[in-house]
C-alpha cells in the first residue's frame, strides 16, 4: 500500500466514525471519499472543530503483549499506554510519539497494550499464565475514553478498535493475531469484531458516566 492510499484510508476510516460513509474503506479516492469528507469536514466545522485533531491522532489500537503482568523493554518500545495487573496505565510515551506497534497501520494511532496472554495458545484454547484480567478490561476502557475524549476520536469499530480487527475493518493486512479476540468469562476466542463491540460498549458507557 502506498503512502497515498494510506493517507486516503485514513481519511476514510474517519470520515466512517464521524458518520460519514465514504464507501469502501479501500484508500481509494472516489467520488463517494471526497462527499463524505466534505460532508464531515463542514459537521465538524459546524460544531467548531477541526476534521480531526491537529495532532494528527484518529484512533486507537487494542493489544495485549503476550507476555507478564509487568511490561518488559520490548513493551514499553512498541505501545503508548500499557495496562498492567491490576489496571493502571503505564505511559512510556505520548500518543504523538509515532510507535510501531500495528504493522503499516501506525499513522494517527494510540497503540494501547494489556500486559497479559504470556504462553495464551488459541486454538485449543489455553490462556496461558498471565490471562487478562477484568481489572485489566476496566483499565484498557478508561484509558480509551481518556484518548477519546483529548483527540475527539468517536468510539466506532473505524476508530477504537483490536489488532484482530485491523485487517477485516480497514483492510490492512496483517500478520496472524488473534488479540483482543478473549477476555475474561468466555470459554474460548470469538469473534474479533464482536470482542470488539463488546469493549466499545463499555467505552460508550465510561464516556456517558464520567
Amino acid at each position: 500500500m502506498t503512502a497515498k492510499m494510506t493517507t486516503i484510508l485514513a481519511r476514510q476510516a474517519r470520515c466512517a466514525a464521524l458518520g460519514f460513509w465514504p464507501g469502501p474503506i479501500d484508500g481509494l479516492d472516489g467520488r463517494r471519499t471526497r462527499a463524505a469528507f466534505e460532508a464531515a469536514f463542514a459537521s465538524q466545522r459546524a460544531k467548531g472543530l477541526p476534521f480531526e485533531h491537529p495532532s494528527g491522532i484518529n484512533r486507537v489500537h487494542w493489544h495485549w503483549t503476550g507476555g507478564s503482568y509487568v511490561p518488559n523493554r520490548t513493551d514499553l518500545g512498541a505501545y503508548h499506554s500499557l495496562i498492567t495487573a491490576d489496571g493502571p496505565a503505564v505511559h512510556p510515551v505520548g500518543p504523538t510519539i509515532r510507535r510501531s506497534h500495528t504493522l503499516n497501520a501506525n499513522g494517527g494511532a494510540v497503540g494501547v497494550s494489556i500486559c497479559a496472554m504470556a504462553g495464551a495458545v488459541e486454538r485449543p484454547f489455553n490462556p496461558g499464565r498471565a490471562p487478562i484480567t477484568p481489572a485489566q478490561v476496566s483499565g484498557l476502557v478508561r484509558e480509551t475514553a481518556r484518548i477519546c475524549r483529548l483527540y475527539d476520536i468517536p468510539v466506532s469499530p473505524w476508530s477504537t478498535l483490536s489488532y484482530a480487527e485491523i485487517q477485516p475493518t480497514l483492510g490492512i493486512v496483517q500478520r496472524w493475531k488473534w488479540d483482543i479476540t478473549w477476555l475474561p468469562g468466555m470459554d474460548q476466542p470469538g469473534d474479533p469484531i464482536a470482542v470488539g463491540n463488546r469493549l466499545r460498549e463499555m467505552v460508550r458507557c465510561e464516556l456517558l458516566n464520567h
